[in-house]
C-alpha cells in the first residue's frame, strides 16, 4: 500500500511518508522495545506487572530515553549503544512497521523551508481529498495486518497485539479528519518545531547522539506527534491512562501478563511475557529483539541507516 502511494502520477515520494508519520507514532508509542545506558539507576520491574506499567508511564510522560533505559538489564545497554553508534541497529527504531521511513521523515520535517513545502505538499495532494484517505487509511491497515501475520520477527503475543492496534488504528484513520487544511497547517508547524528542537535532521547525526542520546533528541517529536494525534481524535495518552496489568501466572523468572486499555474507544486485550533477569522484570519480546540487536554483525547495517 505505502509504495503504491507514493508512486502514484502526482506525489511526490517524500510526501507520503509525511503523512503516515501519525499512524507511525503510535506504533512508537505503542510498539516501542528500547534499551539505555545509564547503569546506576535501577531497571526493569520489581514485579511482572510493574514490569509493563512503568514503561507505560515513561511513553505516557514522553521520556523516550527513560522507557529505553528500563526495558533491559544494564548489560545490553553499551552493546546496543555501540550498535546504534555503528549502524549496525536503530533499535528500538526498527521495531516499527516501514521502520525505514523514520529517516525520511525526520529529513522531510528538518529541511530548509519544511513547513511551506510540506504544506504545499499537502495542499496539492491531501486537502478535502477525504474520500482517497479514507480509502488508504483502511489500505494501509489491511497492509499493516499482513506484514504482522508474515513477518517472522514478532512472536505469538505481539501478533495477537499489534492486530489489535491495527484495527483501531485503520477505524480511527478511516474517520479522522485528515483532509482538514487547519489542522494539516498546525500539525506540520508543530512537527517541524519539534523536529528542529531535537536536533537529529538525519539519520547520520541520529548515530552520532548515540542510543540514548537520539532517543532524547525524539522525544520532543514524540510528545509534539501525541498532542497532534489528540486534535485528529486519537488521545494516546487517555489510551495510556486507561491501562490495567494483571498477573496471570507466574513459574520461576517467568510470568504472563495480561494488558487491557481503551483505543481510540476500542479495547484493546493482550497478553505478553515477561521474564527476571538479574532480580528484575523485562518484557520478554523486548529482550529478544534488544540481544538480537546488539548481537548484528560489524557488516549489517539497520534498515534506514546512513
Amino acid at each position: 500500500m505505502q509504495a503504491q502511494a507514493a508512486t502514484r502520477p502526482g506525489r511526490r515520494p517524500g510526501a507520503w511518508p509525511l503523512f503516515t508519520l501519525l499512524p507511525l507514532m503510535l506504533w512508537l508509542g505503542a510498539c516501542q522495545r528500547d534499551a539505555a545506558e545509564v547503569p546506576e539507576r535501577v531497571t526493569g520491574g520489581a514485579t511482572p506487572t510493574e514490569a509493563v506499567s512503568g514503561l507505560t508511564a515513561h511513553l505516557r510522560s514522553g521520556d523516550l530515553a527513560a522507557f529505553a533505559h528500563d526495558a533491559v538489564p544494564p548489560a545490553l545497554a553499551q552493546p546496543l549503544d555501540q550498535a546504534w553508534r555503528e549502524g549496525r541497529s536503530r533499535w528500538p527504531l526498527t521495531e516499527l512497521p516501514l521502520s525505514g521511513q523514520v529517516p525520511a521523515v525526520l529529513a522531510a520535517l528538518s529541511a530548509p523551508q519544511a513547513e511551506r513545502t510540506l504544506l504545499q505538499a499537502f495542499n496539492r495532494q491531501f486537502a478535502g481529498a477525504d474520500r482517497e484517505l479514507r480509502s488508504a487509511a483502511i489500505a494501509l491497515g489491511v497492509f499493516a495486518a499482513q506484514y504482522l501475520e508474515h513477518d517472522g520477527a514478532f512472536s505469538a503475543d505481539e501478533r495477537a497485539h499489534y492486530t489489535q492496534l491495527v484495527a483501531a488504528v485503520s477505524d480511527w484513520a478511516a474517520q479522522a479528519p485528515l483532509s482538514d487544511r487547519d489542522r494539516a497547517r498546525a500539525a506540520i508547524g508543530a512537527l517541524v518545531e519539534a523536529a528542529r528542537r531535537g536536533g537529529v535532521g538525519d539519520d547520520a547525526r541520529l548515530g552520532q547522539a548515540g542510543m540514548a542520546g537520539g532517543l532524547d533528541a525524539l522525544s520532543p517529536l514524540f510528545t509534539a506527534t501525541k498532542q497532534q494525534l489528540r486534535e485528529y481524535g486519537l488521545d494516546l495518552d487517555m489510551a495510556f491512562d486507561s491501562l490495567d496489568v494483571s498477573l496471570i501466572e507466574q513459574t520461576g523468572d517467568t510470568a504472563r501478563v495480561r494488558m487491557r486499555y481503551l483505543l481510540a474507544g476500542r479495547p484493546v486485550d493482550a497478553v505478553v511475557a515477561v521474564e527476571r533477569v538479574a532480580g528484575r522484570w523485562y518484557l520478554a519480546d523486548f529482550l529478544r529483539h534488544a540481544r538480537a540487536a546488539a548481537a548484528a554483525a560489524p557488516g549489517d547495517r539497520a534498515p534506514g541507516a546512513a
